[in-house]
């Protein structure tokens, strides 16, 4: 029971978790980008590149996140009593 009861708290924390560092990160790579464009104006091309890729290789990450849980999600239990009575029980002990 107390495989469910993490599995939840996993699914539930996961994403949220992923989200936020996800969104802190592209801030200052973006942030990062940008001062290096005000330093220097001639290589806008090759940063703005880069920053490009570095947003898109963050943003895989949380949507494989998204997809991992999604995954586990499918291992939870269907009845919603089961997964209730697991979190009680972890909670006891």
């Amino acid at each position: 029971m107390i495989y469910f009861a993490m599995l939840a708290l996993a699914v539930g924390f996961g994403l949220p978790l992923a989200v936020v560092a996800g969104a802190i990160a592209q801030g200052r790579t973006a942030a990062t980008a940008l001062e290096g464009m005000a330093r220097q104006p001639e290589a806008i091309g090759r940063l703005q590149t880069a920053m490009i890729l570095g947003l898109a290789f963050i943003e895989s990450l949380v949507i494989f996140t998204f997809v991992f849980l999604w995954v586990l999600k499918g291992q939870l239990p269907a009845d919603p009593n089961t997964l209730v009575e697991a979190l009680k029980s972890a909670a006891i002990k």
